[in-house]
C-alpha cells in the first residue's frame, strides 16, 4: 500500500492548484456575491483537461481515474467549491455520454463538451422523489415515430438554464426501477423551459433551477444505452459522484484550516498571539487530523471503484458520509477560532461553510449513506 502520489498525480495536482490560485480564487467571492457563473474560467480548466477527466482517451478526453480526480477536485474546491463541484457534474455527464453512448453519440456530444463549448447537467430528481430516486414520475412516451413526448419536472438541477444539454433520467416503461431509461435533451428544445434560479444558502457560483418538460418532442437516438437501463447508469454514477463531492469537501476544509492556522498566528489576545494557547492548539490538532482521515477515506474509495473492488459501493458511501460530515465541522471550528470575524466575509471562511453545508445532502442524503452502508453490511454477514 503506497501513500505517496506517482509523479504523474503531483503533475497534475499541482497545475489544478495553480490553476485554482491564479484564475478561481481570486475571484470566488465576488462570483459567490454576485451569483456570476465562470464560464470563461470553467472553459480554461477543460483546456487543461478537466472537463473530461475520466473520459477515455480514445474519445478525447483526459483518461485518468477515479483516484487521479479526486486529487484535481480537491486542489480547485480549495479555491470555490462551487465552481469545483460544477465541474464533476460536468465530468459525470461526460463519462456517462462516453461510457453508455454509441459512436454516433459521443461524436456528437463528447467534443464541444469536453472543451466546455457546451455545459451540461445531469437531471435524476423531482419536486417528490429525492432520496426515492426510483419513485421519478417524468414520462418518455415514445411517439411510434422515432421521438419521444416528455412531460414532467426535475428539481434542483445544477446548470438549470445556462446548461445545453440535459442528460435526463425519464420513465419509459413501468414504475419500477427497471421502467427508467436515460435521455440527453438539448437546450432549445420546443417545451423545454427552466424555473427562475433558486436563491441558495450557497453554491451561488452555479446556478440551479427546476427543468420543465411540456410536450418535450426528443429524438430516440438521443437514448443512452437501452430502454430500461437509466436507473442503473443513475447508480453507477453515483459512486462516482459521492466520491467527487467528498473531495470537494476536503478541498474546503484544507483551505478553512490553512485559513485559520495563519489568523491564529497574527490574531493576539492577553499579551500573546492565540495559538500560544493549548485549547486551541488541541482544536487544530483535532481538525488536522479528521481532515487526513476523511481524505484517506476518500483515496481509499476512489481506488475501489478504479478497481472494481466489489466493496465500492459501500467505500464509496462511507466516504461520502464521513468526508462530508467532518470537511463541514472542520469548516465551522475554522469560523469559531475566528470569533466574530468569521461571520465577515472578508475572510472567506463563512462561504466555504455555506458553501460545504448541501454536500450532506446532494449525492444521496448521510442518512441515505448510513442506509447503504448498513444494507451492505447485512448482506455481507
Amino acid at each position: 500500500m503506497d501513500f505517496e502520489l506517482s509523479e504523474d498525480q503531483r503533475a497534475f495536482r499541482d497545475t489544478a492548484r495553480a490553476f485554482a490560485a491564479e484564475r478561481i480564487a481570486p475571484n470566488a467571492g465576488r462570483w459567490d456575491e454576485e451569483r456570476h457563473f465562470p464560464a470563461a474560467e470553467l472553459r480554461e480548466a477543460a483546456a487543461l483537461g478537466f472537463a473530461g477527466i475520466y473520459v477515455p482517451e480514445e474519445h478525447g478526453g483526459t483518461g485518468l481515474g477515479r483516484l487521479d480526480a479526486a486529487i484535481i477536485f480537491e486542489e480547485l474546491a480549495y479555491a470555490c467549491p462551487s465552481t469545483a463541484a460544477f465541474l464533476t457534474i460536468h465530468n459525470m455527464v461526460a463519462g456517462m455520454v462516453a461510457r453508455f453512448g454509441d459512436d454516433a453519440q459521443r461524436a456528437r456530444f463528447l467534443p464541444k463538451i469536453l472543451t466546455a463549448a457546451h455545459f451540461v447537467s445531469y437531471c435524476l430528481t423531482e419536486p417528490g422523489s429525492g432520496s426515492d430516486a426510483a419513485a421519478l414520475r417524468t414520462r418518455a412516451e415514445s411517439m411510434g415515430d422515432g421521438t419521444y413526448r416528455i412531460n414532467g419536472t426535475k428539481a434542483f438541477i445544477s446548470g438549470g438554464g445556462i446548461a445545453d444539454l440535459y442528460v435526463t433520467m425519464l420513465r419509459t416503461g413501468d414504475d419500477s426501477a427497471r421502467g427508467i431509461s436515460c435521455v440527453a435533451v438539448e437546450n432549445g428544445t420546443p417545451g423545454l423551459t427552466f424555473g427562475v434560479p433558486e436563491r441558495k444558502m450557497g453554491w451561488n457560483s452555479q446556478p440551479t433551477a427546476l427543468v420543465n418538460f411540456a410536450d418535450c418532442i426528443v429524438p430516440v437516438d438521443n437514448r443512452l444505452g437501452r430502454e430500461g437501463e437509466g436507473f442503473r447508469f443513475a447508480m453507477m454514477g453515483l459512486d462516482g459522484g459521492r466520491i467527487n463531492i467528498a473531495a470537494c469537501s476536503l478541498g474546503g476544509a484544507r483551505a478553512c484550516l490553512d485559513i485559520a492556522l495563519a489568523y491564529v498566528k497574527e490574531r493576539r489576545a492577553f499579551g500573546r498571539p492565540i495559538a500560544d494557547f493549548q485549547a486551541l492548539q488541541f482544536k487544530l490538532a483535532d481538525m488536522a487530523t479528521e481532515l487526513d482521515a476523511a481524505r484517506l477515506m476518500v483515496h481509499r474509495a476512489a481506488a475501489s471503484l478504479d478497481a472494481g473492488h466489489p466493496d465500492a459501493t459501500r467505500h464509496c458511501a462511507m466516504a461520502k458520509r464521513f468526508a462530508t460530515d467532518i470537511c463541514h465541522r472542520i469548516c465551522d471550528e475554522a469560523l469559531q477560532l475566528h470569533g466574530g470575524y468569521g461571520y465577515i466575509k472578508d475572510y472567506q471562511v463563512e462561504r466555504f461553510v455555506r458553501d460545504l453545508r448541501v454536500h450532506r445532502i446532494l449525492e444521496g442524503t448521510n442518512e441515505i449513506m448510513r442506509v447503504i452502508i448498513a444494507r451492505k453490511l447485512l448482506e455481507a454477514a
